[in-house]
């Protein structure tokens, strides 16, 4: 079996390794930054992900029409034409109307509180949390209630400054409410239970049925309409879709869509770093080709000797690329090292252990980076192949 311990030494024979060192210093960077942005845009996506209020993948967010000097005096609801007209856009996937109750109501839990309040109803698909218990039947006194977080979290800041008791999310589903209703001329009572509470949606929703029946037994208006929109969007900070709120004078929280925007940013800078650390690795494998090809060049009587004694131009390839692959293992896995390091720190002293990260890198970083240490054999094994044979 032929060695290729004997014959090393002549392919190396007068020729600097400046080029290389710097194309190892290259490539490790590059390697480096690449792995990092793919690590942070990966805890970006799912930090943000976990913040977003989404269901299968979409975002939800309620519009409303803007109230100004000259419409303030009428009914701004949404007419069937706009919704159809939003619903054709091909950046909504979905709308639903939110109808508010058109007759008086007062919700009041002994001891604790009593207030004028509304009451909306909304299509199940368009709430993030629905229990089994949220349906009403004609004739059934219990009404179930699905109330804003923020509602109860309002309370409980507010509370002790009135000498009220806080209470916990578990606490208020045991709570014994009474729905006031009146209307036409008549009054009904209802018994409310708080059956889920809903991050998406500020509001009290009540099951469909129930305002439908109530607002046709005990609504001031013949026409009902809708003064808000629920819409179903893959991207809510589609430049396209918030350009067609603005021109119809539609109106959106903000903060539904900055962070998003937020997300945006971001993840465009560290898409930007990792194209760069690709550049890098890119030009660092270019350099070490320089260094290839004057490895060669210096050694092209002695490899134009061992071709004349019958060494195969395949097997020369072989041995001489393969005395690098420990550099490029190396090189990799020093950068994948540093890069689990930087994302236990950045999970443990940085996010302070939130749960929608872990302190291991993705399973994407460690197939790029054998993705890296496969496509550094393979281009130099090639590149050595090409000039061996320009010999032969």
């Amino acid at each position: 079996m032929l060695s290729y311990k004997p014959i090393k030494p002549l392919l190396q024979t007068g020729t600097k390794a400046s080029s290389r060192w710097l194309s190892y210093i290259g490539l490790g960077a590059g390697v480096l930054l690449l792995l990092v942005s793919v690590q942070m845009f990966i805890n970006l996506d799912q930090l943000l992900n976990k913040v977003n209020t989404r269901k299968n993948g979409f975002d939800f967010i309620s519009i409303s029409k803007k109230i100004n000097d000259e419409n303030q005096t009428i009914k701004n609801v949404f007419t069937n034409q706009e919704i159809d007209e939003l619903k054709s856009k091909p950046f909504v996937d979905g709308v639903a109307p939110l109808i508010a109750n058109e007759f008086r109501v007062h919700i009041s839990a002994q001891g604790i509180f009593g207030t004028d309040l509304f009451l909306e109803t909304l299509e199940n698909e368009f709430i993030d949390t629905v229990p089994s218990s949220f349906h009403w039947t004609q004739g059934q006194m219990i009404v179930p209630l699905i109330i804003s977080s923020d509602f109860l979290e309002a309370y409980n800041v507010f509370a002790p400054g009135n000498n009220l008791p806080q209470m916990s999310a578990e606490t208020a589903t045991r709570l014994p409410i009474l729905i006031e209703c009146s209307g036409q001329g008549k009054e009904i009572t209802f018994q409310g239970r708080i059956v889920a509470f809903s991050d998406r949606i500020n509001s009290v929703l009540v099951p469909k049925p129930f305002l439908d029946w109530a607002n046709q037994n005990l609504g001031q208006v013949s026409e009902h309409g809708a003064t808000r929109l629920f819409i179903k969007t893959k991207d809510a900070n589609n430049p396209n879709f918030l350009s067609y709120l603005d021109q119809n004078n539609y109106l959106v929280n903000k903060d539904k869509t900055r962070l998003g925007r937020t997300k945006q940013t971001l993840q465009a800078v560290f898409s930007g770093l990792g194209i760069f650390g690709l550049l890098v690795v890119v030009m660092a494998l270019m350099l070490f080709s320089f260094y290839l090809q004057l490895l060669i060049a210096r050694s092209r009587d002695s490899l134009q000797l061992l071709l004349l004694l019958g060494y195969s131009p395949n097997w020369l390839s072989k041995n001489v690329s393969r005395q690098f692959i420990p550099v490029y293992i190396f090189i990799v896995l020093a950068a994948l090292t540093i890069t689990q390091l930087l994302q236990w720190a950045f999970h443990h002293t940085v996010m302070y252990d939130r749960p929608e990260l872990t302190s291991v890198v993705n399973w994407i970083v460690v197939v790029i980076a054998v993705g890296l240490i496969l496509l550094s054999i393979i281009t130099n094994y090639r590149l050595v192949r090409k000039l061996l044979y320009k010999l032969y």
